[in-house]
């Protein structure tokens, strides 16, 4: 019989939900805490977490649920405040902390919250070991926890933001300097509402800032790298070089040209690539992606005599191939850019300021400097369901097969469940923009009508 431990809460990036209700309660961050305290506390010297967060209203009841959690396990809690994702992994590592937390929904809105685990390396938990502080949290842990002389203790880390900005900054070429640039920036009223304008004006560019006024719930809200149009409309009224969009805990980044339309993140990981192996400093021989990067990068690579990589989706997934492979870039599509010289999970920050090191050494303008290859179409729409995913069904998995072979070698059908919400996620390219809408409109009608069935 299998006795491996099963991973139930976590998802692709952490535990996800709407806040208050399973999973997301401060219950459950309470045991969490624990679990996760008692997993990481090795050897005799007093450990430490830092937790960061970014500035949905749940927040301030995760966090000190969280705290009392670690501080039971006898951990001392550094907290971080707002900060995005990138900035915690980078704090844990630094701080030679054993364990880094993250208090975020990532691009979701603000009813909903997740919790996210970074390791002492500052790389995101396996799935083994999420697993097992699953099975610990299931469990009575009350004669595990702390005696009352070993309790953690709490306290600010107050030089958190300054910390992360200088070692964004420290990504750019020596010397280099954004003087001239202007650059209309959206930080969704996330994480980096002020970490991020604060590094690229310390770095000489104008800086027009959107989404800088977080209240508590409109984290995401028609603002950020999932809702730029307010973006674009920006960067055309104030006559930007170039826009920059982050999403709520700052690990994402889309980027908008100098008339205001979108580039997403294939043409950025495609960009770096070229420039970082120009310049000889790409290592492995190519990047890490996932399954839902276009074909059309992969036909830029290959002519350029790189490789791509394919994962699961995912930034963990990529950062995992990236170590196990020897490649020091990799990313998504939708914008989790990757560069383990300086980071161990996604930085749209850190992205961001590549981008501009491309365009100030080349002296392009965005548009020119940012579309590396043309994309094949491609079409994604999203099935929502209630229950058993629908996917794994006999008559579903012919559809896809037939939809594949429709296709022929010109193009691929990708069917997969979200894993963080109950959506089944239905993609097709190839080079024949009619027929790969005939096919994800076919799929998505049968997945969609098995759905209803069964509720």
């Amino acid at each position: 019989m299998d006795k491996k431990p099963h991973r139930r809460l976590f998802g692709t990036d952490g535990i996800r939900g709407t806040a208050n209700t399973t999973p997301m309660t401060a219950e459950i961050a309470l045991k969490l805490g624990q679990a996760a305290g008692l997993l990481f506390t090795k050897g005799e010297h007093r450990h430490r977490v830092i937790i960061g967060k970014d500035t949905r209203l749940s927040g301030y009841m995760l966090e000190p649920a969280l705290t009392a959690g670690f501080i039971s396990a006898g951990m001392n809690v550094t907290l971080a405040g707002p900060l995005p994702t990138p900035a915690i992994a980078m704090l844990t590592r630094s701080l030679r902390a054993d364990l880094g937390v993250v208090i975020s929904a990532s691009h979701n809105p603000y009813e909903d919250n997740g919790i996210k685990l970074f390791g002492p390396d500052g790389a995101k938990l396996s799935d083994e070991t999420e697993a097992e502080i699953e099975a610990l949290m299931a469990e009575d842990l009350s004669e595990r926890l702390a005696p009352p002389a070993g309790l953690g203790r709490a306290a600010r880390l107050v030089d958190a933001a300054g910390r992360y900005v200088e070692a964004a900054k420290f990504s750019l070429p020596r010397g280099l300097r954004l003087d001239g640039l202007r650059i209309v920036l959206d930080c969704a009223h996330g994480a980096a509402y002020r970490v991020a304008p604060a590094a690229l004006f310390e770095l000489g560019a104008e800086v027009i800032p959107l989404g800088v006024s977080p209240d508590g719930f409109n984290i995401n809200r028609e603002a950020g790298s999932t809702a730029p149009k307010a973006l674009c409309e920006a960067v055309l009224e104030h006559g930007a070089d170039i826009g920059i969009a982050l999403d709520g805990d700052a690990d994402r980044v889309i980027i908008a040209d100098e008339r205001g339309e979108i580039i997403d993140g294939d043409q950025i990981l495609g960009l770096i690539a070229r420039d970082m192996a120009q310049a000889g400093a790409l290592r492995g021989g190519g990047i890490v992606a996932t399954v839902m990067s276009n074909m059309g990068l992969e036909r830029f690579l290959v002519g350029l005599g790189l490789t791509l990589i394919r994962t699961k989706v995912g930034d963990r997934y990529v950062a995992e191939a990236m170590r196990a492979e020897g490649f020091n870039l990799g990313g998504e599509q939708s914008g989790h850019v990757i560069l383990s010289d300086f980071a161990t999970t996604g930085d749209g920050l850190v992205a961001a300021l590549q981008v501009l090191s491309v365009l100030i050494r080349s002296g392009q303008r965005a548009s020119e400097a940012c579309r590396v290859f043309d994309p094949l179409p491609q079409l994604l729409r999203n099935v929502r369901y209630r229950g058993a995913s629908p996917l794994n069904l006999p008559h579903i998995q012919a559809a896809i097969e037939g939809a594949s072979a429709r296709l022929g070698g010109n193009g691929r059908v990708l069917i997969r469940a979200s894993g963080t919400e109950p959506l089944i996620r239905v993609m097709a390219e190839g080079e024949d923009q009619t027929l790969i809408e005939e096919i994800v409109a076919a799929l998505c009608a049968g997945i969609a009508a098995t759905a209803q069935a069964a509720e």
